[in-house]
């Protein structure tokens, strides 16, 4: 599926061109809140500037979508709706069922955008999935009908609302405080942290490497090159050896203050330490991001894509490497443009965080959302990190929680399905009506 889709005439061309644009906003509102999520716990504690962690959304999100993105993805986001369903024209009542599902697609997109970034500029971390599962259970409501919507894989999907930030929120409590205890109460931090260091990046680096694995490269055919599930451990535990000498080499260089009394000096110096790992945590998360979500967050627009090119709707549709390319761009300049809001409530508002809380939250996250996908259990990315900074936050006590913003959070997940729904279902019903008074009757 190549660039001669942009060869179709009118009508069909003016649902391209307005995918097209709204594909675009829909990975640009990704950006302002959902990569915004992942690089928050960085910016909030120090380790990076915005500026920095632009740079690396720009370098990471964009080389995960392009080099290791999906090449294909589910026309329905998990199965909500049957797609093929509106190949049947006594079901949908119209013998131009493919012309339904691409203006539902579209409706879906903009809906979904619009959420994001409505969240975005109150600063809530909103999951994208969360959106679009919304967006296209409105959609089939109002054309197959709700006999024909997977209810029970939608209530595991808002059982999520309370498994991700749970198991996010216990991992990141423990994982800070086995740091605290181990290195920040000890007798002397900097003896302690040159001792733990390479035990501690050891597990981070072996996590870090299998979310690649596992999350970061859908698209690749891993069983074709011969890599199983022994030769994905084996390489993770080479990189965990990898990080754990590296980091023994440079914290023995780090020295100790002059001053023995100066307890904050080598706190800083331990910080610093943690720093170190944040950033490359970002990387990697930010990598896998681009990889495994992006593809999924501009589904719709890969949809009426596949479907304009062959002519009838599919349950599952080629990705082109332009479109993924247009979503990447668009998530860098969304996070780079407004992606500040979600970034300050997640860094700075839940609790304070410095490197080692950010630290602990980010592992924790990503260790959560390694274990669930593993095991098959709904889990939201944002709302697993969004636990995982709570959790940091309740091991220093219920004092370091900010519980006004938690609510306000809270009750921006409960919204978002049955709002990314109704927008969709209005969206629909505008864009058929326009349709049936400019082009022809559906």
């Amino acid at each position: 599926m190549g660039l001669e889709i942009f060869a179709i005439g009118a009508p069909n061309s003016i649902i391209l061109w307005v995918a097209l644009a709204f594909g675009f906003y829909m990975a640009w509102s990704i950006g302002a809140n959902d990569a915004a999520n992942a690089m928050g716990t960085s910016v909030g504690s120090g380790a990076i500037s915005f500026k920095e962690a632009v740079i690396i959304a720009a370098v990471f999100e964009f080389s995960g979508a392009v080099l290791a993105g999906a090449t294909v993805t589910d026309t329905m986001r998990r199965g909500i709706v049957d797609p093929l369903l509106f190949n049947d024209a006594a079901l949908v009542g119209t013998s131009h069922g493919d012309v339904i599902f691409m203006l539902g697609m579209v409706a879906a997109l903009i809906s979904a955008a619009l959420w994001l970034h409505v969240a975005a500029t109150f600063g809530w971390p909103v999951s994208t999935t969360h959106s679009i599962v919304g967006a296209i259970t409105g959609f089939g409501l109002i054309t197959v009908g709700a006999s024909n919507i997977d209810w029970w894989t939608l209530a595991q999907i808002a059982s999520s609302w309370i498994i991700s930030p749970l198991c996010g929120g216990i991992l990141g409590y423990l994982i800070y405080s086995l740091i605290r205890k181990m290195i920040f109460d000890a007798e002397d931090p900097l003896v302690s942290v040159k001792r733990w260091a390479p035990f501690l990046v050891a597990p981070v680096f072996f996590v870090l490497a299998l979310v690649i694995f596992y999350k970061g490269l859908p698209g690749v055919d891993l069983e074709g090159y011969g890599i199983g599930t022994a030769q994905i451990m084996a390489i993770s535990s080479g990189v965990a050896a990898v990080g754990a000498a590296v980091a023994a080499y440079f914290v023995r260089k780090i020295d100790p203050p002059e001053e023995e009394a100066e307890r904050k000096v080598y706190v800083d110096k331990v910080e610093r330490v943690f720093r170190y790992l944040q950033i490359v945590t970002a990387c990697f998360v930010a990598f896998a991001h681009g990889s495994n979500d992006v593809a999924n967050s501009i589904g719709p627009l890969a949809a009426v894509v596949g479907t304009l090119e062959a002519g009838e709707v599919a349950a599952q549709v080629g990705v082109p490497i332009w479109v993924l390319l247009l979503g990447a761009v668009g998530i860098v300049v969304g996070l780079a443009t407004y992606g500040y809001k979600v970034i300050m409530t997640i860094g700075t508002k839940i609790t304070d965080l410095t490197p080692s809380r950010g630290f602990a939250a980010e592992f924790g996250g990503a260790s959560t959302i390694l274990g669930a996908s593993q095991l098959g259990m709904p889990i939201s990315t944002t709302h697993t990190i969004v636990g995982a900074v709570m959790g940091v936050g309740f091991a220093r006590g219920m004092s370091s929680l900010n519980l006004k913003i938690i609510w306000q959070i809270i009750k921006s997940w409960v919204y978002t399905i049955p709002v990314a729904a109704g927008l969709t279902i209005g969206l629909f019903f505008l864009f058929r009506f326009l349709w049936n008074t400019f082009i022809y009757a559906l």
